[in-house]
């Protein structure tokens, strides 16, 4: 997905899924992070695969975990009905500090089904 094929959207636009996801995620809350995602969803994060939602809900568990970090929404874009972008900002004790991330959803009946990450 390209950002030129999307227009920009208001945050509070996105899907609930996605917004309950990304919530949950900020507050490092797992267990409702994982329950945003289809029983067969994907994630593409720093160049791995999580398939399944054990693999994501190990994902997110190491991620809340292995650095220490502040989120922030600063965009919002749409493709389509079931394809969505958010741009989120991170800043903490990782290598570099400071980062903005394309969240790059795909829903699928009411829930995350794919979701890649990258600068």
């Amino acid at each position: 997905m390209h950002q030129d094929q999307h227009r920009p959207i208001t945050p509070d636009a996105l899907p609930e899924v996605i917004t309950r996801y990304l919530k949950a995620h900020r507050a490092h809350d797992t267990a409702t992070a994982v329950t945003a995602f289809t029983g067969d969803a994907t994630v593409i994060d720093d160049g791995n695969t999580y398939k399944s939602t054990a693999a994501i809900e190990k994902w997110l568990g190491r991620s809340a975990t292995e650095f220490t970090y502040t989120i922030h929404l600063t965009d919002a874009w749409q493709a389509d009905a079931t394809h969505y972008i958010a741009t989120q900002h991170l800043e903490g004790n990782f290598p570099g500090g400071a980062v903005d991330l394309r969240y790059q959803f795909t829903v699928r009946d009411g829930l995350i089904d794919s979701l890649v990450i990258e600068p």
